[in-house]
C-alpha cells in the first residue's frame, strides 16, 4: 500500500448527483479490478472517518489515470472532494480490499444497489479491455432511471459484448427506458434471467442492508456460500 498525492485531471458528472474524479498519482498505484482506496483529508487523524473516507477505483487498472466515483451529499467530505479544482492535490492509500476478480473466472455475476456500481465499472472495464471470455450478468438496482450511473457504458459493452449482460430495475417510478425492469432485485428475476445463476461468483456491493438482503436471495437461489463475495458502502 503507497500513501501519495495525486492530483486531480477531470471531473465527470454521472448522474445529477454522481461525479467521477480522474486523478494522477505521483507514482504509479498497481491495483486489481474491485480493490478500493482512502482519500484522505485529516492527515493528522486517521481514524477521522468523517473526512478520511474509501472510495472504489471506478476504472480499469490499465488506465493511465484513476478515477474514482462518489454519489454527492452534504457532507464535508463530499463537499471538499466536489469543490477540488483541476490540478488540486490529494493524498490518497492504496490499493485496499480484497473484493477482487480474477482472470480465471469462468462465469461472474453482480448484484448491485446504487453507487456500489463503482467497482463493477472497474472490473467489466477490464474484461472487455482484455478481451476475456469471462461470462457476466449485472443486476443493477436504482430508485430512479435519472440515477443509474454508468448507463450509456454498461448499455455499449453490452452490445458490443455477447458474454456481457446488463439487467437494470428502478423501484420508485416506472421506466421510460424498456429495458429497464420496474421493481426490485428478486430470487424470481435472478431465476428468470440468468439460468447460470447458481454456478456463478457473485458480487454484491451497495449499502449493508441490501448486501445483507441479497446475500440472502442468493442462497435462496441455490447459490453456493463460498462463491459469495460482498463489500458495504458505508457512510457514503
Amino acid at each position: 500500500m503507497k500513501i501519495i498525492k495525486a492530483k486531480l485531471t477531470g471531473k465527470i458528472q454521472r448522474t445529477p448527483s454522481v461525479v467521477s474524479f480522474r486523478l494522477i498519482p505521483r507514482e504509479r498505484i498497481d491495483f486489481a479490478p474491485g480493490q478500493f482506496l482512502q482519500v484522505v483529508f485529516d492527515q493528522d487523524n486517521p481514524n477521522n472517518k468523517d473526512l478520511n473516507k474509501y472510495l472504489s477505483f471506478s476504472a480499469s487498472p490499465s488506465k493511465d489515470y484513476i478515477e474514482v466515483t462518489k454519489r454527492i451529499s452534504d457532507s464535508d467530505f463530499s463537499q471538499r472532494l466536489n469543490n477540488f479544482k483541476i490540478n488540486d492535490e490529494v493524498l490518497i492509500k492504496a490499493p485496499l480490499g480484497s473484493c477482487v476478480f480474477k482472470d480465471d473466472y469462468k462465469k461472474i455475476g453482480f448484484l448491485i444497489g446504487g453507487i456500489g456500481i463503482t467497482p463493477v465499472i472497474s472490473i467489466i472495464e477490464y474484461i472487455v479491455e482484455k478481451k476475456l471470455n469471462t461470462d457476466v450478468v449485472l443486476f443493477y438496482s436504482n430508485r430512479t432511471e435519472d440515477e443509474i450511473a454508468f448507463k450509456a457504458e454498461l448499455d455499449g459493452w453490452q452490445e458490443e459484448n455477447s458474454n456481457i449482460k446488463v439487467i437494470h430495475t428502478v423501484t420508485e417510478c416506472q421506466p421510460k427506458d424498456k429495458n429497464c425492469i420496474f421493481g426490485r432485485i428478486s430470487k424470481e428475476l435472478l431465476l428468470e434471467k440468468d439460468k447460470y445463476i447458481k454456478e456463478r461468483i457473485l458480487f454484491i456491493f451497495g449499502p449493508p442492508k441490501m448486501v445483507d438482503v441479497m446475500k440472502g436471495l442468493c442462497l435462496e437461489t441455490g447459490c453456493k456460500g463460498e462463491n459469495l463475495k460482498t463489500e458495504s458502502f458505508i457512510g457514503y
